[in-house]
């Protein structure tokens, strides 16, 4: 498989301003992102870090090979569509080491492929073309694609981008992209922009992490109550200062309990390394099982108001970040459905 790195975007919050086509815009698909290259009958899918996917999405090579020229290199996404719109959780759990379970999460929860980028054909790239030729020449081939393989939607349309960015969030989708219709395909460049939300929410702080360096406070585990009274956990908040990390480790080292059964996430100290329990907060990282997961559970007493740009499955995608605590609120008050996303859109609706 070549090695190609995918272009980057950087994020921002408001839509830049666009006129006569100078920026093409797209949704901002919630999945992994992926390089699928075409040689004949060989195709092979690569991941954002030159990994490759093809063994963990079997069911996607045969129709790669049965709508993409005979040699080309397609840029796009693979997602999982679920009944409330695009299913993360999902998609996460097809990497996965045993081939009788990606043979099986291929049949129970099939992906995907987006494309939005076409880098090469027959043997041209066109990395030097400017977006908005990669876009025209991708829609002439797409012709031929039928699910699992799509085109995403595009429009040089502000307004349409705007509507798009307020309506498929309920979906699952991540935000926006804003392409230059003349820019190029610069490799591993944040050469595009990713119009993403700020959003904030009410956590119970129910315990932390030591920074990797040894010194104060690396992460704070977040969390949110039920209807039943249930302490979910909904992720992380972290990139603490330096001269902050210490200082948090003098305030919350003062709450920590010495019998984490008293804490509401007790339970999960008895469960086995290998749980599937994907909120279980010292569970084993799936992208990184040498990762040091061990946490301190504290006393879920203080309330911490947090940013994020993305939750699915009631959980925050990537990390939070503090912005300041809540002495006014009870824990109690903290509700999973601050996470709550509006009625999901159906991906048909995009396509249609």
């Amino acid at each position: 498989m070549p090695p190609v790195k995918p272009m980057l975007a950087k994020a921002i919050h408001v839509l830049p301003e666009s006129g006569d086509g100078d920026c093409i815009f797209e949704p901002k698909w919630d999945g992994f992102r992926c390089i699928v290259f075409r040689d004949g009958d060989e195709v092979e899918l690569g991941s954002r870090n030159q990994r490759p996917f093809t063994r963990y999405f079997p069911e996607l090579t045969d129709p790669l090979r049965a709508v993409l020229p005979e040699k080309c290199v397609v840029d796009g996404e693979l997602v999982v569509p679920g009944a409330e719109g695009l299913d993360f959780d999902a998609l996460g759990q097809r990497i996965h080491p045993a081939a009788s379970r990606v043979e099986m999460l291929a049949r129970e929860t099939p992906a995907t492929f987006v494309a939005f980028d076409l880098l090469a054909l027959d043997d041209r790239s066109l990395v030097d073309e400017p977006f908005s030729r990669r876009r025209a020449m991708l829609e002439e081939i797409a012709d031929a694609f039928e699910p699992p393989i799509l085109l995403t939607p595009s429009t040089t349309d502000r307004d349409v981008a705007q509507e798009w960015f307020d309506r498929f969030e309920g979906a699952g989708f991540d935000g926006v992209m804003a392409k230059p219709a003349d820019g190029t395909y610069v490799e591993d460049k944040r050469t595009q922009f990713k119009v993403k939300r700020q959003k904030t929410a009410d956590c119970v702080v129910a315990g932390y992490r030591i920074h990797k360096s040894g010194d104060g406070v690396g992460s704070l585990l977040l969390g949110a109550y039920d209807d039943n009274g249930r302490l979910w956990h909904l992720g992380v908040a972290s990139s603490f200062k330096a001269a902050d990390r210490p200082v948090l480790l003098d305030k919350l080292s003062k709450l920590e309990l010495d019998d984490i059964s008293e804490h509401p996430w007790g339970h999960w100290a008895e469960q086995t390394a290998d749980s599937t329990d994907g909120r279980m907060p010292g569970g084993p990282n799936r992208w990184n099982a040498t990762k040091d997961m061990r946490w301190t559970p504290i006393a879920p007493v203080l309330v911490a108001e947090v940013r994020y740009e993305h939750a699915t499955g009631g959980r925050f995608r990537g990390v939070a970040r503090l912005s300041r605590w809540r002495p006014d609120r009870e824990p109690s008050s903290c509700h999973v459905s601050q996470l709550d996303h509006g009625v999901p859109t159906e991906i048909r609706e995009i396509f249609g």
